[in-house]
């Protein structure tokens, strides 16, 4: 479409990387993520698309990739008193394998609700067993954290466990690198250039976390394929990390009706490890927010003398209020137990016992009690037998990694680079506009929201030239620029983005012979200095300046996923000057153009898609994203191959 714009009154502005630019700032996961309130329940119903389609494209599933078969291995069924365990493993994308245990109770009639149980970073995961008669089992049971020896070696097991005995189906599966999952390295500490943790990786979102989700959302999809299951009542429910996947899976698959995380949402610190972290996931939201896609399904939340130890008086409020105007009160609810450390511990379970007894309907006397158990070993539940050995060779370690990542790609090659072929631009704008929406992750300013300063204005023979400082009052941002204006201009003009910024269009001589022939030609000329000019890198935030040689750190998501990509943050500085050029009527603009080049021609394609806009040029000088090879280069963006790389964007944005 042709967007008519206006150009300001001989506005634009001159610059350097100093002074306010450089203001703006840099948030890590120890940040304050407070909730961001609604209305009413419309407005929430938008607020809501927004924090899933976020959700979303963090985890690499924005489009969801194919649901292939599962195969899933049902064997090795340990009987219990009242409820059997079986080892279950089967393949979330092809040769990758989700390994777990399946807790069903021996009695039950008609059809029976199932519990998604991830785990956290509990040692040695759904193997976890602190030691019969250890000093953490002692201690588990004088603080009174635990009752019996059983759960206190493992209160994974515990929270199974009964869930079984209530009558639930409970599916208690491994995360990366943990129990039977041997595939992948445990959490790999330190970047690969094939697998994830590269920036290859990176540019196409592909992530431990994503694959975690992945992983659960193929987890609910082998839940509701055993027969028995109530579709009507699937739960999930999981501690730390385990907090972190409920919420995750939760947010974005309506199949679960009733979520329990704990220890995790909160308005501190939002989750530490890779497995917890995306690119662009905590943009102008947090773990309260996500936790909030659950409404108006059953919510409930703990908190411990963690980083959710203020949630009574940070987050709940905000969630309380939210469900009071979707008209369901009664469906969020939180058990606050700080005087406990980090833990899914019995007080923690009791409360969730109750949570799903109320909202399934389970029929259970209340209060209800755990009874003891008989611990289950290692032996007991690993997956991997004689019968049914566990991946080797290329199935497993990096080879496999790379494998997972290629596969990954030839999905986005299917999804995406297909329509691109077919010049689908209707497609194409739904998928991947959509995408560089979010990861822009601000709309243009409004005429409101924008003010400007004229510094200085000279008149020569032919033309003026401005000189100001423009202010963006929402999002408290400066920039210069500068803008030429010819004597006999008839309406036309161009917003030339430049990484020489005004040093592209005027020197200390006069107007440069590029942009000399715009004005002979009549045309006015609006050049911005964007966002920290002469930068040789990115800006880096929090973990990842803290990284070290082969450090888990050097992941680009602990500062990508909180805060905008340098080439963001100046395509909102190309918006603001476009605000600026729409919001002075007495100057109507009959035709505009964007013109990127000398390292911009990116930022311009951008800009152009996000606002729907044509009328784009771009000097591209043979870039692409895929030949980037560093995280911190000042054109990466995360995700930018996985959307078309630059074919897409010159689609999104032609004549």
């Amino acid at each position: 479409m042709k967007a008519r714009l206006l150009l300001p009154c001989l506005l634009l502005l001159t610059a350097s990387a100093s002074g306010m630019d450089n203001a703006r700032p840099m948030r890590d996961l120890n940040g304050y993520f407070p909730f961001t309130p609604v209305a009413d329940a419309a407005a929430w119903q938008e607020r809501r698309a927004e924090i899933e389609k976020r959700v979303l494209l963090a985890n690499g599933l924005w489009p969801m990739p194919e649901k292939t078969p599962l195969k899933a291995t049902i064997h090795g069924r340990v009987e219990r008193d009242d409820y059997t365990i079986d080892r279950v493993f089967f393949e979330s994308l092809p040769g990758h394998y989700v390994t777990g245990s399946l807790y069903l109770p021996k009695k039950h009639s008609g059809k029976i609700p199932a519990i998604l149980c991830p785990h956290g970073h509990w040692p040695n995961g759904r193997f976890m067993d602190e030691g019969a008669g250890s000093a953490v089992v002692k201690k588990q049971i004088e603080t009174g954290a635990e009752e019996r020896e059983s759960a206190a070696r493992s209160p994974l097991q515990a929270r199974c466990v009964h869930l079984a005995r209530m009558g639930c189906a409970a599916f208690h599966y491994d995360t990366l690198g943990n129990a039977d999952s041997i595939q992948f390295p445990l959490h790999r500490h330190g970047a690969g250039q094939a697998g994830f943790l590269s920036p290859q990786a990176d540019l196409r979102l592909q992530t431990y976390l994503g694959l975690h989700t992945w992983n659960s959302v193929r987890a609910l999809d082998f839940l509701l394929s055993l027969e028995g299951i109530d579709p009507d009542r699937i739960g999930c429910t999981g501690a730390s990390g385990g907090g972190t996947q409920t919420m995750m899976i939760t947010g974005i698959d309506p199949r679960i009706k009733a979520a329990f995380p704990c220890v995790m949402v909160s308005t501190a610190m939002q989750g530490g490890c890779t497995c917890e972290n995306g690119h662009y996931l905590r943009i102008g939201q947090g773990n309260v927010d996500i936790a909030a896609l659950t409404a108006p399904r059953p919510l409930g939340i703990t908190a411990a003398d963690d980083w959710t130890k203020e949630l009574a008086t940070k987050g709940l409020p905000d969630l309380k209020d939210l469900y009071a105007k979707l008209g369901v009160p009664d469906k969020v609810t939180a058990h606050i137990a700080t005087q406990f450390p980090h833990n899914y511990n019995l007080p923690s379970r009791l409360a969730m016992y109750e949570f799903f007894n109320q909202h399934f309907q389970l029929g259970q006397k209340s209060p209800i009690q755990e009874r003891d158990f008989t611990f289950s070993t290692k032996a007991d539940m690993t997956v991997w037998t004689a019968e049914h050995p566990a991946p080797t060779g290329n199935a497993v370690g990096e080879a496999h990694e790379k494998a997972v990542c290629d596969w990954m790609t030839a999905q986005d090659e299917k999804n995406i680079t297909a329509l691109i072929q077919k010049d689908d631009t209707t497609a194409l704008r739904n998928i991947v506009g959509e995408a560089w929406k979010t990861i822009v992750g601000r709309p243009q300013p409004t005429p409101q929201e924008v003010a400007y300063e004229m510094v200085k204005k000279e008149e020569k023979a032919d033309h003026f030239i401005v000189q100001g400082r423009i202010q963006n009052t929402r999002d408290e941002e400066t920039l210069h620029a500068v803008f030429l204006y010819p004597k006999n201009w008839q309406g036309e003009a161009t917003l030339w983005l430049s990484l020489k910024g005004s040093d592209s269009v005027l020197t200390a001589a006069g107007p440069t012979p590029a942009a000399q022939k715009l004005l002979d030609q009549g045309i006015a000329i609006a050049c911005p200095d964007l966002y920290l000019r002469g930068m040789t890198e990115q800006p880096k935030a929090g973990d990842n300046l803290k990284a070290k040689a082969n450090d888990f750190r050097e992941f680009s998501g602990y500062t990508f996923g909180y805060n905008p990509t340098l080439l963001a943050r100046r395509v909102h500085d190309a918006m603001t000057m476009l605000t600026m050029m729409q919001s002075q009527e007495k100057y109507p603009v009959k035709q505009l153009k964007i013109h990127g080049l000398e390292g911009a021609g990116p930022i311009a394609l951008v800009t152009g898609t996000v606002l729907a806009l044509d009328g784009v040029t771009a000097d591209l000088e043979g870039f692409r994203f895929a030949d980037l090879k560093s995280s911190w280069d000042v054109n990466f963006v995360p995700g930018a191959v996985k959307y078309g790389d630059v074919d897409a964007l010159l689609k999104l944005t032609k004549e």
